[in-house]
């Protein structure tokens, strides 16, 4: 009979559930016969002689793998079975050397074009076998323990390896220190690593399995994309301090790495070179998001959108510090990268009144530049924010040579023009956050 890795994986993890660990060892021990390069399999096998008792066996197991998925390229794997090691209580020092000296900043072995190794299919097919019994517990462990340790099936081990996402930013000292600090989620079937609309206060690393992203919608969940192995995601919502888009839902079993802010802010106080990278690395992902999402940058190719981008101004602006004032020339084109700001008309008068709040992806500053005329509103920072500023005499040149650059921004005023009319007529002063033309760009 044939079945797929899915298939068996799933199988096993039932039995183990029931307590039949000798099957599940049985299932683990052929599929590795089947298919020897599916290294997630390995830390199963582990995992199922560890709820079976054989604690040894199973410490034997993680520290190969852990070694072995350093040096093939899956470091990620190898954090989750060094955290096992720990809570067998086996020391793992030299794991941990080995994983900063190839995967830390500055690294030697960190390559930004290197190959980056993919996990086993999961619908990978293969006979399931004769399906007869293991003839005991015993047995069954000792084979399934065998074929986990035996990696002769892998015949080297590439000479360098792809970066890991906010790890590889971290110097060796800060490596250890944030890699200690992670939490390890080893999930199940159906259970949510995060759910829309929930304040993100995390960033989250696949270590090994399948994930589902999926929103909400008034027919039900719509699912918008599958996650696996290095898969970052979730940073968005942690570096902007705005709700979840999206949910994230395990398919089958998954290992996730937590990152938490929590447990980042208390490295820093000890380690300020953790600040240093989460900064480096917050910046670099929202302007990734931007240059994906922002309307501004799609008629340009990637070069062209680099070219672009380093001609804007970066500027830190705490809360309360005004970015425009109203009544004066404008000065050029803001993007927001982070934070939120307020659009107030009369903000100095004895009746302001607040226009829309604008959050990380949303432009400003348009409106003077397309009318040649001062600026209609005061743009006040909200929050701490950083904004990105293209000069008004590149932006006249931009709109000038690109077409459809121009016409965007005659749109974007247009529109900006008629809702701040009608809000400013209504007189009154909204409570809540203000949906306004520029939502379609806010990063997901």
């Amino acid at each position: 009979m044939v079945t797929t890795l899915r298939e068996a994986r799933a199988e096993a993890r039932i039995l183990r559930e029931q307590g039949d660990f000798a099957r599940a060892l049985s299932v683990y021990h052929h599929i590795l016969q089947a298919v020897p390069l599916d290294y997630e399999v390995r830390t199963l096998v582990a995992d199922a002689l560890v709820e079976a008792g054989a604690r040894d066996a199973a410490g034997q197991i993680y520290r190969t793998v852990a070694i072995h998925d350093i040096r093939a390229g899956h470091p990620l794997p190898a954090l989750v079975a060094g955290q096992a090691l720990v809570k067998l209580g086996y020391p793992i020092d030299d794991i941990e050397a080995l994983l900063v000296q190839t995967y830390a900043s500055g690294s030697p072995y960190l390559a930004r074009f290197a190959i980056r190794p993919a996990p086993v299919d999961p619908n990978t097919k293969f006979e399931s076998g004769s399906g007869a019994p293991p003839k005991s517990l015993q047995h069954a462990a000792e084979q399934a323990q065998r074929a986990a340790l035996d990696l002769s099936v892998y015949v080297g081990y590439q000479e360098q390896y792809h970066p890991l996402p906010f790890l590889s930013e971290l110097t060796q000292e800060s490596f250890v220190a944030v890699a200690r600090a992670l939490a390890i989620l080893r999930l199940k079937d159906g259970q949510l690593v995060m759910r829309q609309g929930d304040v993100g206060d995390s960033l989250f690393l696949v270590a090994s399995g399948e994930l589902r992203v999926f929103v909400e919608t008034p027919q039900g969940p719509r699912d918008v994309a599958r996650l696996f192995e290095n898969t970052l995601f979730g940073e968005m919502a942690l570096i902007t301090g705005q709700p979840r888009t999206a949910s994230v839902a395990v398919v089958g079993e998954a290992d996730i790495i937590e990152v938490r802010k929590s447990a980042l802010l208390q490295i820093m106080l000890s380690v300020p070179a953790v600040r240093d990278a989460l900064d480096r690395f917050s910046r670099e992902r929202l302007i990734k998001n931007l240059l994906q999402t922002s309307p501004l940058f799609a008629p340009f190719t990637k070069s062209q959108q680099g070219e672009l981008l380093r001609h804007f101004e970066g500027h830190e602006m705490e809360a309360g510090v005004d970015v425009i004032t109203e009544g004066e020339p404008g000065k050029g084109l803001f993007l927001i990268l982070s934070g939120e700001v307020d659009v107030i008309t009369g903000a100095k008068g004895p009746s302001p009144v607040k226009l829309a709040r604008l959050k990380s992806g949303d432009m400003f500053g348009e409106m003077s530049l397309v009318t040649d005329q001062p600026t209609t509103a005061t743009v006040r920072a909200a929050a701490p924010t950083t904004v990105l500023f293209l000069a008004r005499e590149y932006v006249e040149r931009l709109a000038e040579a690109v077409p459809e650059v121009g016409a965007y921004f005659e749109e974007l005023a247009m529109n900006r023009a008629r809702d701040n009319t009608l809000r400013r007529d209504e007189g009154a002063v909204p409570t809540e956050a203000i949906d306004v033309d520029l939502s379609d760009i806010v990063p997901v």
